[in-house]
């Protein structure tokens, strides 16, 4: 049997990062996907699909990707149920991640080494070659 599934899209959110009673990080977000064919009004659609990426792959999907990022995911299509206040019981369809993969650099402003445009002043003595 398989269960495997690669997306690619972009975050409609920057993730959210929770810790389990043990520890175990948890980051959860959104990947907005479009559809490959447009409908007959010529629009593609997109497909909302919510991921959950375990331990330090979560931790560090928390950290280095934000809204509007392009990612690519490799995981397994997962199906629970729980029961909401009312007593109904809840299904959800999520995506667990085993891979993320950061497919766009960061914007300028996360560049902690930009240096604002200003002309740096070197002269010929200080290169080492």
């Amino acid at each position: 049997m398989l269960n495997r599934v690669i997306l690619i899209g972009r975050l409609t959110a920057d993730p959210e990062l929770r810790y389990s009673q043990s520890g175990t990080g948890v980051a959860t977000f959104t990947l907005a996907v479009e559809r490959q064919f447009s409908n007959q009004n010529g629009k593609k659609e997109t497909d909302f699909i919510p991921i959950v990426a375990w331990g330090k792959l979560g931790e560090n999907a928390a950290k280095y990707l934000a809204k509007g990022r392009l990612a690519a995911i490799e995981g397994r299509i997962q199906i629970r149920n729980y029961e909401n206040n009312e007593g109904r019981k809840v299904y959800v369809t999520e995506v667990v991640a085993d891979s993320v993969k950061f497919l766009e650099k960061a914007n300028k402003s996360d560049d902690p080494f930009k240096d604002d445009g200003k002309q740096l002043d070197i002269s010929d003595e200080d290169l080492p070659f």
